[in-house]
């Protein structure tokens, strides 16, 4: 981890990374970006097209059971149907992380210039992440399964984040729902074990995820440079803890009943296995490495985010 003094971070905005870029100039890139490459998905999937037979909803190897004791005892059609139900839970994950992003982007404008690029990029990537919710949830119906909620416990957790967090906070958890999930979705959309229509789904949102976690990296740059010591304290904090209740969504136990395995035992073994913990370490390294160069990273929060199995 590179270390760098307060003072050598308020002179010129710099940070362990280097100079910050203007905010003004990077917003207007993604505007750019964003009119040359944003998609309609009713227009741009085939909705009408039949699923194929014996393909994934999911690469195998990032089910959660995968390489486990009852992995090996199931059959291929009921491994399938897991990756169907995970697909679901996992695109209801989704719409549930987008519509607490689109309230605390909204927050976060709300008292800059609304002709600022920078407050029509966040109003142009809250448009992207309408289209993707409704995306999310035409998928889930198309699939023919059930919309998986996150518990209540962790509706309530959501209610209370978005609203008492802070701007550097909101930033932080913006980049954790979007970074694991856009690993995983780069391995599935050129995946030809897997249905066209998820493939379809994961392609667009990876191209437009992209721009969204540029913004969101930038102004997270910016904010643990200029934000009160207290702010960026309370930041390392509740990201650990919005980490732990992350990694515990990342798996809905419901999906084990519904496809006839016993639940208990089914999270059981997703907790001891060494593969499901490599495949959530993986996909969230990139961001952990770029949170520790930022000093996200350190005291109590750093604790929060080892015990959420993203951070080694």
């Amino acid at each position: 981890m590179t270390t760098l003094t307060e003072a050598d971070a308020l002179h010129g905005l710099r940070d362990a990374l280097g100079l910050l870029k203007d905010r003004e100039q990077v917003a207007e890139r993604l505007l750019a970006s964003s009119a040359k490459h944003s998609f309609d998905p009713d227009k741009e999937l085939d909705w009408d097209a039949p699923l194929e037979e014996g393909k994934w909803f999911w690469p195998p190897e990032l089910v959660s059971l995968y390489d486990t004791p009852m992995w090996r005892r199931m059959s291929e059609e009921q491994r399938i149907l897991l990756s169907r139900h995970e697909a679901a839970a996992l695109a209801s994950l989704g719409i549930w992380f987008e519509i607490i992003l689109m309230q605390l982007l909204v927050r976060h404008i709300y008292d800059k210039a609304a002709t600022s690029a920078h407050v029509r990029y966040a109003l142009t990537e809250i448009e992207d992440e309408c289209r993707h919710s409704k995306m999310f949830a035409r998928l889930i119906t198309h699939g023919g399964t059930p919309w998986y909620p996150v518990s209540r416990a962790h509706q309530a957790l959501g209610r209370l984040f978005k609203t008492i967090s802070t701007t550097p906070g909101s930033f932080t958890a913006t980049l954790l729902g979007e970074e694991v999930l856009d690993w995983m979705q780069r391995l599935t959309f050129p995946d030809e074990r897997v249905q066209p229509l998820v493939r379809g789904v994961t392609r667009i949102h990876v191209v437009e995820e992209a721009r969204h976690v540029r913004y969101a990296r930038e102004e997270l740059r910016r904010q643990m440079v200029t934000a009160p010591r207290w702010s960026q304290e309370f930041t390392r904090v509740t990201s650990g803890e919005f980490a732990r209740v992350f990694s515990v969504a990342f798996v809905n136990p419901e999906v084990y009943t519904n496809v006839g395995l016993d639940k208990r035992a089914a999270m059981a073994q997703v907790k001891a296995s060494g593969h499901r913990r490599e495949v959530m370490r993986t996909g969230a390294k990139r961001l952990t490495d770029f949170l520790d160069d930022i000093g996200v990273l350190r005291g109590a929060g750093r604790r929060l985010w080892r015990s959420s199995g993203l951070l080694a």
